[in-house]
């Protein structure tokens, strides 16, 4: 078996807060939107690319050293944090609080050479937005 897609399910009590975030100030485009009996919605937003991150304990510990400078994971209800790469983390961040997040980091360079920034997005989703910084001619890579 091969998984063809990845979806993360968010439930909210508040749709159209969440779309006001997600689709709204991180510009994610809407796919597909269902309405149902009883008030039930489900909008689907696209990322055209995406990935599964698998980490033990200490590397998580490991990336709120490094992001945030103390441990953070554990102050969120949820055991998965969202990570999605932005052009520009900067002004992705910036649009990120201004659409309700609250900023945990500003975005920090890592050694693995991305610019993160560490939020809480609406519903208490622990969000990482990422900038992959260009290598320079010296890395060898």
């Amino acid at each position: 078996m091969s998984a063809l897609q990845l979806r993360l399910v968010l439930e909210t009590d508040d749709i159209d807060a969440a779309l006001a975030f997600y689709r709204d100030a991180l510009g994610l485009p809407v796919q597909e939107a269902y309405e149902a009996e009883g008030d039930a919605r489900v909008v689907i937003l696209g990322i055209p690319s995406a990935t599964l991150e698998i980490a033990n304990r200490s590397q998580i510990d490991y990336i709120d050293r490094v992001e945030v400078g103390r441990p953070a994971a554990h102050a969120y209800p949820l055991t998965m944090r969202v990570a999605l790469e932005v052009a520009d983390a900067g002004a992705a961040t910036d649009a990120a609080v201004a659409g309700g997040a609250q900023l945990v980091a500003p975005p920090t360079e890592t050694p693995w050479r991305s610019l993160n920034a560490r939020l809480e997005g609406p519903d208490g989703v622990a969000l990482t937005l990422f900038q992959e910084l260009e290598q320079s001619e010296g890395d060898g890579a």
